[in-house]
């Protein structure tokens, strides 16, 4: 029985580029019928993986309409997409005998299935991380790149972005700083987004009381508690913010307004109230200040 071409790629590029017209060329060459199995990431529109299984689809057909295209779902362990890979062909074309093949840095050495493998060798330095690279920042004029753009983001999960805000206390709990932008004109906690290099939420906290208000030293970060934000960025939209405040007393250094804040001033518990009926804390901060029951 003669056997079926099996490629096994990603094709994470706006056009198939030489090194992939190589691949499929090889495998023609040695098989009547081939078919291609597209990895699809667990997460959507990343950088490494920005290209949906449709859209990769579509991508190959345009060039190759005879061939067959299936998903093939990344696993977290090696075996188990080896065993979903192999049952994937034999459900989908039984009674068949395939030989898989990847290029340089492919899936060969992860698999241990039951098919033949077979590694082709590349001509040329065609590189899928540089190209995307390349094009990453490049704005078209066309319909059809904005009608891509609408489609990536409707195409997405929708996201929830960790903050951090900072409850910080002195002079044993009877004094709290809080900060002040000019164009907000009311007070609220010191805080902002957590950072990917970021360790834990503790580490983000204290790096964003750094920023913020100055060459000061507190003490632990302790949890205090997690609230959804309803911030006027995302107003209508389906991201949401939620917070996670912390407290920590001061130990030494002057609070001075610093990044994107511009006033920074300690208040006694009777400023607090005075503030919170005059509607001089942000909103979105008030529930907390309530919670503190400073």
């Amino acid at each position: 029985m003669k056997t079926t071409g099996v490629i096994i790629a990603r094709f994470q590029t706006p056009h198939l580029h030489e090194g992939h017209h190589k691949i499929i060329r090889h495998v023609r060459e040695r098989h009547n019928k081939i078919v291609i199995l597209l990895g699809v990431a667990p997460t959507k529109l990343s950088r490494k993986n920005p290209l949906d299984f449709y859209t990769r689809e579509r991508m190959v057909k345009m060039a190759y309409a005879d061939l067959t295209i299936l998903p093939l779902p990344d696993m977290k362990y090696d075996e188990v997409w080896s065993a979903n890979l192999d049952t994937l062909l034999q459900a989908s074309f039984p009674n068949e005998k395939f030989v898989l093949y990847g290029s340089r840095n492919s899936f060969i050495p992860y698999y241990s299935g039951r098919f033949e493998t077979e590694e082709i060798p590349e001509e040329g330095n065609h590189n899928s991380t540089d190209l995307r690279e390349q094009i990453s920042d490049r704005v078209k004029g066309s319909e059809d790149f904005r009608h891509g753009i609408i489609y990536a983001a409707y195409n997405q999960y929708s996201k929830v972005y960790p903050t951090v805000d900072i409850a910080v206390f002195r002079n044993n709990k009877t004094e709290l700083l809080l900060a002040k932008r000019d164009r907000e004109g009311k007070w609220r906690f010191p805080g902002g987004f957590v950072d990917p290099s970021d360790d834990n939420y503790e580490a983000a906290a204290k790096r964003e009381l750094t920023e913020e208000c100055g060459d000061i030293e507190a003490g632990e970060m302790r949890y205090i508690k997690s609230f959804r934000v309803n911030d006027w960025r995302y107003k209508n939209s389906p991201d949401q913010i939620i917070t996670t405040l912390f407290s920590c007393e001061l130990l030494f250094g002057s609070p001075k307004a610093s990044d994107d804040i511009d006033h920074v001033k300690w208040f006694k518990k009777e400023e607090i109230a005075q503030l919170l009926d005059k509607k001089l804390i942000a909103e979105e901060h008030v529930e907390m200040i309530n919670h503190l029951k400073f």
